[in-house]
This record gives C-alpha cells, structure tokens and sequence, in this order.
C-alpha cells in the first residue's frame, strides 16, 4: 500500500497543475514557476545520486574495481533513451502536419504527445526506486523512493498546467482541459506499478536500471527544468530554488537512509 501512495505521488503533482485551469485565467506566475522548476531540479539531481547512482554502484562491489560499470552502463542508456525520445516526437509531429507549420491547438495536442512520452521513463524511475526499495538489497530506504517520487511531482506541477492553461484559452471548457492536463500524467503510475510488478524479473538487472533512472531524470534536469528556470526575465530565483532542492533531498537521504 505504501509502494502504491508513493508512484501516485507524481500523478498528484501532474492532477494539481492542471487543477489551475480552475482558478487562473492565464499562466503560472513566472517566479512562482521558476522556484519551482528551481526545486525539482535540486531534488531530482540529488536523488540520481543518492538515491540512484550510488545504490547502484554499492550493488555491484562484487565486480571489485569494475563496479561502476552497471552505472555507467545504464546512466548511458538512460540519457541516449531520452535523447532518442526526443528526436522522435518531433519527427511524429511533422509527420502528422505533412511538413506544414500547424496551428496553435495543433501545437498544443503535440506538447500533450511530448509530455505524455517523458513522463513514460519518469514514471519508470519511480517505480525502479519503490522496486529497490522492496527488494531490500539496493539500499534504498522508504525515504529515498518517497523523496523521489515528491521531486517528480513538484516538476510535475507546471507541466500540468502549461497543458490545461493554453487548452482554455483557445476556448476548450475548464473541465476538458483538466481532463487532458491530468491524462498526461496517468502514464507515470501505470509505468510505475508496472516495473514494479516486474520486479521479480528486473532485480538481477537492478544497478542498471538504477542507473536509467538517473541518467533519464539527469537529462531531464539539464534539458529542460534548468533552461526553463534560467529563462528571461533573468533571476536568481531558481538557482536559489535548486540550491534549496538538492539541499533538502541530501539532507533526507543521510539522515533517514
């Protein structure tokens, strides 16, 4: 029950932003969004290492000085993973439009598409953590998949929103566009509860999945929260919201791991 309320968690952050359409007329304050991606980004990068590469590469002394190779390995695979999605997905745009430049709610179903298929290896992560935690020889602790999963759902926060917001100003009904924004992250606990059930399977494989894990959550960090959180106006709210992530993420994970 507990492993099930923690791959929800990210799913609730996704269902809240989205929940903005609600209750404002236009986007997300720029601050408050920046502090945020800010946040997430701290805590993710934190938890790739605590939480992911580390148990990672404790799991494998066996291979003696070698031992870094399944994180290597799968941090690798982890971020060409990400990369490759990203190819993809505008490949599947432009094969949609003919070529042709679409128009704005055409851009706005293709970032539903590329949020939905990021959220896909995030959710993976999750349930990759919850796993280590369950099977009692990653080394992660209860706190370290919960952490995980609440960095997620705080980055999560804006992507529901910036899908449910420019659905209602081209004027889909509020309850629709919810609808739409919180179906994006309903792929996060499905993926989740998933690796989990393969568990079992995945265990003899697990530093490397680790280690996916945070080579998919590292690109995500430098890719996309980090240039977001730095955009123009120019401030150091974000760096500080970082700064304050890792900080918080670190901290839980020496004291309670």
């Amino acid at each position: 029950m507990n492993s099930f309320l923690g791959i929800m968690i990210p799913f609730v952050g996704t269902t809240a932003g989205a929940a903005c359409v609600f209750f404002l007329m236009g986007e997300i304050r720029v601050n408050v969004q920046k502090s945020l991606l800010g946040f997430a980004a701290g805590v993710m990068l934190a938890a790739s290492v605590w939480s992911l590469l580390i148990p990672s590469i404790n799991m494998s002394e066996g291979m003696g000085r070698l031992s870094f190779v399944p994180a290597a390995v799968g941090f690798s695979v982890g971020i060409a993973t990400m990369l490759l999605l990203d190819q993809v997905v505008p490949e599947i745009y432009i094969q949609e439009k003919g070529g042709k430049a679409g128009s704005r709610l055409s851009k706005n179903a293709m970032l539903i598409l590329a949020v939905t298929i990021h959220n896909i290896p995030e959710g993976m992560a999750v349930g990759v953590a919850f796993a280590g935690m369950l099977s009692g020889t990653a080394g992660i602790t209860a706190a370290d998949a919960f952490a995980l999963a609440v960095g997620i759902a705080v980055q999560n926060f804006p992507e529901g929103a910036i899908i449910s917001l420019p659905l209602r100003a081209e004027g889909m009904r509020k309850r629709r566009a919810f609808y739409y924004g919180t179906a994006s992250g309903a792929v996060e606990p499905a993926a989740a509860l998933l690796t989990i059930l393969l568990s079992a399977f995945i265990t003899p494989i697990l530093p490397y999945l680790l280690a996916f894990a945070a080579g998919a959550m590292v690109y995500v960090v430098v890719e996309e929260l980090i240039p977001e959180a730095a955009q123009e106006p120019h401030s150091h709210i974000g760096t500080v919201g970082a700064a304050l992530g890792f900080l918080i993420m670190m901290t839980l994970d020496v004291m309670l791991g």
